[in-house]
């Protein structure tokens, strides 16, 4: 039986464990099935969102070249899915490079732009300006 669960190997071998006097509790059984390679593998479950062989235009990568050395330098943005029981929702991320913190977000029920717009306007709204003149200056333009 291959791909008998632990569990239900456990249940069946359990009486003779106790006739045997062996102390092979579940966790055990799974420490022993794992040293010998014979846990079997588990399916992980995903959906695949990205498809990145597409006839659309691809962008260059712009920061690609630059060294993150302090917070709030580069943002970066995705779009995630999340399934519910009415459908789909989208979330949209907006996150600083650096930090990983996530500066803003939008949760929608369709794809618009306006989601990714709100979610870049929280962060922004949340950016601390530098204090440097020249770079709050070129912000600015």
């Amino acid at each position: 039986m291959p791909r008998l669960g632990t569990r239900k190997l456990y249940h069946l071998l359990r009486n003779q464990f106790k006739e045997r006097r062996l102390g092979v509790g579940r966790d055990k059984l799974f420490g022993l099935l794992r040293e010998k390679g014979l846990l079997a593998a588990r399916r992980r479950k995903y959906t695949r969102t990205t498809d990145s062989r597409h006839w659309m235009r691809k962008y260059d990568n712009l920061v690609k070249a630059v060294v993150l050395d302090r917070p709030e330098q580069v943002f970066v943005s995705d779009i995630t899915y999340i399934a519910t029981e009415g459908g789909y929702s989208y979330l949209s991320l907006v996150t600083d490079a650096c930090s990983k913190k996530i500066m803003g977000y939008q949760l929608s029920d369709n794809l618009k732009p306006s989601g990714c717009l709100q979610a870049l306007e929280m962060a922004l709204s949340r950016y601390i300006a530098p204090h440097d003149d020249e770079t709050a200056r070129r912000l600015r333009e």
